[in-house]
């Protein structure tokens, strides 16, 4: 008889790619490796993970453990792209067959001028950039004029940088929302993202109260299904905005990893049934994006040390998933997402030590939470419960 899962725990450790897809060089990433960049830092200490089977993965560059306390494998992207909103559309069932719209020569001046008469503000750069770089260099002419610091990157996004004493975060949420209406079809981006700031003596610094406005997911999710069932959807950090809260029952914003980890230690001592979904997003928006090799080590470092107790405080019939969306390599050139392979370590209510392979889509992760939870996952991808599933 095989003993009942009643919550999945699905971390995602947001950028941490653990080497590059065969298909790396069509997106310019050939070679890389967000695990192997920061293992060459001496601040990473990750034995949690280390004795969880990380390293048994097949293509991590350190030797594994003799006996890994959890099942492992490594899961390729089937969609094409490499940004935040296709991989949780992936994560979550949703095969992406065409890449969501970039642009690497900035926005068309129509799009902009119908944004401009929308939110009654003219617009400052539009162009590719860093969001430390951007408000570093447009800062002081956007409290001069007033005008929104528009921008990209390599991903699909439509970035709105605002100083918070300039413009109320309301007024820029609003102007978000306004971008969000226009930005369907073909100029249909996965994210507008609002990027408010501040200053401190001279120095302009982005605060916590980014917010992302999503795509609807083109087709239904495992949350739609989940939550469809009658059982708990809990989202931890942006995964409501992800998914526009389609599916979801509950929902805790969350700024940093700090608060991420603390709203998963305070859900896994409540009492619900279902899946809680947590993204953690210091990995990619903090160090991935600024190259910052030390500091992504830390960070997986207190994220390890975290969840040395998370796992101690574990209840029958709970599981927990951690993995990736994709990769942002710290220590390559660009400061933008890299197509890599995501980690996939499943541990609790399962027999561990079980070699997953390397999984053919992100998608198998839905197909196998609803397995799990009893909810059809037809259409999703392919579930590896019954390979894992402890047996009385």
């Amino acid at each position: 008889m095989t003993k009942p899962i009643k919550r999945v725990f699905l971390i995602v450790l947001d950028s941490f790619g653990i080497g590059a897809l065969p298909d790396a060089a069509e997106y310019g990433d050939e070679g890389s490796n967000t695990l192997g960049a920061v293992l060459k830092s001496r601040r990473l200490y990750i034995p949690t993970m280390r004795s969880l089977g990380l390293f048994n993965i097949a293509m991590t560059p350190k030797r594994g453990v003799g006996s890994p306390l959890a099942c492992f494998g490594a899961m390729a992207e089937k969609s094409k792209g490499k940004d935040t909103t296709i991989g949780h559309w992936e994560l979550s069932g949703v095969v992406s067959p065409r890449p969501l719209p970039t642009y690497p020569n900035g926005f068309p001046k129509e799009l902009l001028d119908e944004f401009e008469k929308a939110v009654g503000r003219g617009w400052l750069c539009n162009m590719p950039y860093s969001g430390t770089e951007v408000i570093k260099d447009y800062g002081r002419e956007h409290l001069e004029t007033g005008k929104y610091i528009v921008y990209t990157s390599a991903d699909s996004v439509f970035q709105i940088a605002a100083h918070e004493e300039k413009i109320p975060l309301a007024e820029l949420y609003d102007a978000c929302e306004k971008a969000r209406t226009l930005l369907q079809g073909e100029h249909g981006v996965g994210r507008v993202i609002a990027r408010p700031f501040l200053d401190k003596d001279g120095e302009f610094y982005r605060t916590g109260n980014r917010h992302d406005y999503s795509l609807l997911p083109p087709s239904e999710t495992m949350l739609d299904r989940i939550s469809g069932s009658g059982l708990d959807v809990v989202s931890i950090g942006k995964i409501v905005d992800i998914f526009c809260g389609r599916g979801i029952t509950r929902s805790i914003k969350t700024k940093n990893n700090s608060e991420g980890m603390a709203a998963l230690t305070k859900v896994q001592s409540e009492d619900f049934e279902g899946l809680c979904f947590a993204n953690l997003v210091d990995f990619d928006m903090v160090y991935g994006h600024r190259n910052d090799i030390d500091g992504y080590a830390t960070a997986l470092s207190e994220f390890d040390e975290w969840l040395a107790l998370f796992l101690t405080d574990m209840r029958e019939g709970d599981t927990v998933i951690i993995t990736a969306d994709h990769g942002c390599d710290p220590a390559t050139p660009s400061t933008d997402h890299s197509r890599e392979y995501a980690p996939l370590l499943v541990f609790g209510g399962v027999n561990g030590g079980v070699d997953l392979g390397v999984r053919e889509s992100f998608g198998d992760v839905a197909a196998t939470v609803c397995e799990m939870l009893g909810v059809s996952g037809d259409g999703f991808g392919e579930s590896f419960y019954q390979a894992i599933k402890n047996v009385e």
